[in-house]
């Protein structure tokens, strides 16, 4: 029996048992497509903090609360609180600067007659327009008179306009709404950045860092600061003036670690990618052992199979069929379920990735490579599952199989 002719007795032993081909090939569809959706989602993710982070401006330095070290940030005790305004106005009187932002931020409920909703509320100053290139829609952004007196006035991004009002152009400048029951003045709404799939500044009330603190939070301290150096040759000075201020307004000695973090563009978005493609990895894992088992799926019912077909194989034999033919048909019977079932799983795969992509608004991205090798691995599995059946096939005594009832 030549090659196609294998083929051809393998696919109508397949069509023989429709349900039980597709019940086999259940196992490899999930993992397949579990597999393609994870690393789209993965890359879409990467691509989209890649996009958020340098859209930031190329001259951003974030310092954050925490003990540095290799591995990332470790929070000690009371490190989380380590900064604080003080820092703020040292780091501020730095001559490689050119503008400096704390942050403090909660969630709270708004609302604004019958319209409610939740928000991200960042408190911050007048230097957070500058360092994000904040361009208004209407109205004004807070200045500094506004924290100086703790003003109770906000920002509000377009999304959260749209939740509260139905309409994101719809006139809310000058109204008053309520954050935690706490009354604030529209003083301007921000112009749509669009969405990232993560925080987008469209989801957002900013409000003086003075009043969030005293009003929303309860507390002094920042979550981070954000400085813009004057150019990017300046980078470097101006990361080295900030770690020496802080160092010495939070008398670290010689020798103890540091209780913040300073982090460029760069940094951010090594440590941002490392963090994803480690999440991706991890997915992409567990959905590799759905392929593992479903290739011992395949295995199994591949044996069941050659318990039923005992006869079938002792005629063949006794009417001359090699063991090579034999072992050929069942290798060729998994080999095809798998490539099927892998055929199947990147379709469906690619749809959830797309569809993964729409509800957290990012543009996945599936690779060819990554195509390729899931359709070459499910193949493989295929090979490596069916050999086992197929042998046990192939070395059957003819007579023992014609006995076999």
């Amino acid at each position: 029996m030549n090659f196609f002719e294998s083929i051809r007795v393998s696919l109508r032993a397949l069509r023989a048992n429709k349900l039980r081909s597709a019940l086999t090939m259940l196992g490899i569809i999930i993992g397949v497509a579990a597999v393609i959706a994870m690393v789209g989602i993965g890359n879409g993710a990467t691509a989209s903090i890649t996009s958020q982070i340098q859209g930031m401006g190329s001259n951003l330095i974030t310092i954050s609360p925490g003990q540095a070290n290799s591995g990332g940030v470790r929070g000690g005790a009371g490190s989380l609180d380590s900064l604080t305004m003080t820092d703020v106005d040292k780091i501020a009187e730095g001559n490689s600067l050119k503008a400096v932002a704390p942050i403090a931020s909660t969630n709270a409920q708004v609302v604004l007659g019958s319209g409610n909703t939740s928000a991200s509320i960042t408190g911050t100053t007048e230097g957070y327009e500058i360092i994000k290139n904040v361009t208004m829609a209407r109205g004004r952004f807070i200045t500094e008179q506004d924290v100086n007196s703790s003003a109770r006035v906000a920002v509000l991004g377009p999304n959260v306009v749209e939740s509260l009002l139905g309409d994101a152009n719809a006139d809310i400048v000058g109204k008053k709404i309520k954050i935690n029951n706490v009354p604030f003045q529209v003083i301007g709404v921000t112009t749509s950045t669009g969405s990232t799939g993560f925080q987008s500044s469209d989801d957002m009330i900013t409000a003086p860092i003075s009043t969030v603190q005293g009003r929303l939070i309860g507390r002094k301290t920042l979550r981070s600061i954000m400085v813009s150096a004057k150019s990017e040759d300046l980078m470097q000075t101006a990361q080295d003036e900030i770690t020496a201020t802080l160092r010495k307004t939070h008398k670290i000695q010689d020798g103890q670690d540091d209780d913040f973090r300073v982090q460029n563009q760069a940094d951010m978005l090594e440590t941002m990618q490392s963090v994803t493609q480690t999440l991706t990895m991890l997915l992409g894992g567990i959905a590799g052992i759905s392929l593992l088992v479903g290739g011992i799926g395949i295995m199994n019912i591949m044996l069941v199979s050659v318990t039923e077909r005992t006869r079938e194989i002792g005629i063949r034999k006794a009417i001359g069929a090699k063991s090579m033919d034999i072992l050929l048909q069942f290798l060729i019977e998994a080999v095809v379920l798998s490539i099927l079932g892998g055929g199947i799983g990147i379709a469906l795969g690619y749809a959830g990735s797309s569809l993964a992509g729409k509800a957290l608004s990012m543009q996945t991205s599936i690779s060819m490579t990554s195509v390729v090798m899931a359709f070459g691995f499910s193949a493989g599995i295929g090979i490596i599952f069916g050999v086992f059946p197929a042998r046990k096939a192939a070395t059957m005594d003819p007579i023992d199989a014609l006995r076999f009832e």
